[in-house]
């Protein structure tokens, strides 16, 4: 009888502790994903621009200044706080997804915290990444800032409001970089100056930012359009065309005379060489060195063009490989175009073209609908295409933004390769299979990691022949000649910033190893001049991506399936590379 005690009083202990140890999981879980929602809506407050983006309401009329102290603080006690609560969590209570969520989570705030501890914003400006340049796409009325309602309108007015304070902060930052050495190159400025000076010139009626008065929705009463044109005006009229009015002389008579003459960061500003080290793990999500990178793309601009001869022999081209650089660049026959419109059409032949061939390797394909348009003309001069994400809701679809500044000289000799990376399966397959991913939290919807996002459209790239494309010798020489321009970022943007390059140096070395035009290079120098390190991104995720599938499908043998690869890379959203590295190593090890 006493030894049925004992055992039923062992079992109840047991049991209760089971019982408590589950509570006790289910506790630290719900802390867990509290801290994680609770990320997400700081995050917001502190960028309410992602929440814009995102397509995300409550935050369309706020715009921080980003260049204040104390927003700074603000920054570093989120970040902080963060970081300290994430530590609490046991790794040991958790799945493999929220696990992953704690690791990405922690990453973030580490580099953000990292990127505090230097003056860059003393440098607010460039002509490629600043804020305005951003702000000014939204002012089309055309992007993620919506104009469906007369609040619309009125958010719009107010954020307008927020950003000339962060103006005036910029061009006060920039003053103090004049003292104390932290400026742009004079090349820099010179490109920056125009795009200010096109929101000076001409009626208001014809600004970027009075073009939201020329989509009133039909549902706005008479009054409710008088009353909003007039606002409008007033804005223009007495305040954006002043505050950049000003800005144009001060970037004219003050800011360029004080321009620098060298080219890299770390030798023309008080940033120095560890900047650039953080800068390189910031965009490669590694901890290469520039040296490291800097030989990787020499071997990977060798191993290319020994490529790129095969096809220049292939077309029975009479010359060496750079003369066929000049014979691509300038063949009229690669200029077809004589209307935009044409282009457009273009690019979605080549997406119906491949359509057939994506189930084969894609087994989650996005909801989120997608379109092609011409970039914003007031950008289209100084801007390379790009994609815009569609809003988390999939009302909004994702844009692939090209510009067409003369339609005559559009080559399309690399363009189905471009189509892959910035469109379909690259960034909007990315980009929109992780917002529509369910089991994500929210603040890896939207997060954006250079080396993975950017190295997942380059390797797309890659898969023009599986997707039925590159039957053109030269559209195939226009994805090596996409690849090169990667690996010749590598070499180009190491040497700017460690190795004593010139601005001339880096593009001739373009000029020599690739078919861009060299107005277009020029543009890519400078873009690597205005943000170190994130070039270096496309290369080393691409190539990491390229290791692990030729890991998987080594180990796998006949288990290997190429939809499970990409469905295991995709799913993730955007993460650091190594923590993709451990996801594959793991699934191939479960599946071997």
């Amino acid at each position: 009888m006493k030894k049925s005690l004992s055992f039923c009083f062992v079992l109840f202990i047991l049991v209760s502790c089971k019982q408590e140890t589950e509570n006790k999981s289910d506790l630290i879980k719900e802390k867990f994903n509290t801290l994680l929602y609770n990320f997400s809506k700081d995050s917001y407050e502190l960028y309410p621009e992602k929440a814009t983006n995102a397509g995300i309401d409550g935050y369309n009329d706020e715009y921080p200044n980003s260049l204040s102290d104390e927003f700074n603080n603000k920054v570093k006690a989120c970040y902080t706080k963060y970081k300290n609560e994430l530590f609490a969590i046991p790794d040991s209570l958790l799945n493999d997804t929220e696990k992953m969520s704690k690791s990405v989570l922690l990453w973030e705030c580490d580099i953000n915290l990292e990127a505090l501890t230097f003056q860059k914003k003393i440098m607010p400006i460039d002509q490629i990444w600043s804020a305005n340049l951003d702000f000014n796409q939204w002012a089309s009325g055309t992007t993620s800032q919506p104009f469906n309602t007369v609040e619309d309108y009125n958010n719009w007015l107010k954020r307008v409001d927020a950003y000339l304070v962060w103006l005036v902060s910029a061009k006060a930052n920039m003053k103090k970089g004049i003292q104390t050495g932290y400026v742009l190159p004079k090349s820099l400025i010179e490109k920056v100056i125009p795009q200010f000076e096109v929101l000076v010139i001409g009626d208001v009626e014809n600004n970027l930012y009075y073009s939201p008065v020329n989509l009133f929705p039909d549902s706005f009463t008479q009054e409710e359009r008088d009353k909003l044109t007039k606002a409008y005006k007033n804005m223009v009229a007495n305040k954006i065309i002043p505050a950049h009015a000003e800005m144009v002389t001060f970037l004219k008579d003050e800011y360029l005379p004080a321009g620098v003459e060298d080219f890299g960061i770390a030798a023309s500003t008080p940033l120095g060489d560890r900047y650039y080290s953080h800068q390189i793990k910031k965009y490669t999500t590694t901890n290469m060195t520039a040296d490291e990178i800097h030989q990787l793309g020499l071997n990977e601009v060798a191993r290319i063009r020994s490529e790129m001869n095969a096809i220049k022999e292939k077309v029975e081209f009479k010359g060496d490989l750079n003369a066929f650089f000049d014979y691509v660049r300038t063949n009229k026959d690669l200029m077809p175009f004589r209307e935009r419109s044409q282009v457009i059409a273009f690019y979605d032949s080549i997406h119906n073209e491949m359509k057939p061939q994506l189930d084969k390797l894609f087994g989650k394909q996005p909801k989120t609908p997608f379109e092609v348009r011409r970039t914003e003309p007031f950008r289209e001069k100084s801007a390379a295409a790009n994609y815009n994400s569609g809003s988390l809701d999939g009302t909004r679809p994702g844009i692939f933004y090209t510009p067409i500044p003369d339609v005559e000289t559009y080559n399309v000799f690399d363009k189905e390769d471009l189509f892959l990376h910035e469109a379909i399966p690259g960034h909007h397959f990315q980009v929109s299979l992780a917002q529509e991913n369910e089991e994500l939290p929210a603040f890896r919807k939207t997060l954006w990691y250079s080396a993975y996002g950017e190295g997942w459209a380059l390797y797309t790239e890659r898969m023009g022949e599986e997707l039925g494309l590159y039957k053109d010798p030269y559209q195939y020489f226009g994805m090596l000649s996409s690849e090169i321009h990667r690996a010749i970022r590598l070499v180009v943007d190491t040497g700017l910033h460690t190795k004593g390059w010139t601005r001339e140096q880096a593009i001739q070395y373009s000029l020599e190893n690739e078919a861009e035009e060299e107005a277009s290079i020029i543009s890519e120098i400078e873009r690597y001049m205005a943000n170190p390190g994130q070039a270096l991104s496309y290369k080393i995720g691409q190539l990491k991506l390229i290791e692990l599938r030729e890991r998987a499908i080594k180990a796998l043998g006949d288990k290997f399936d190429i939809r499970e690869f990409h469905n295991q890379v995709l799913e993730t959203g955007c993460i650091p590379l190594q923590l993709l590295e451990n996801k594959i190593d793991n699934w191939i090890a479960v599946n071997k």
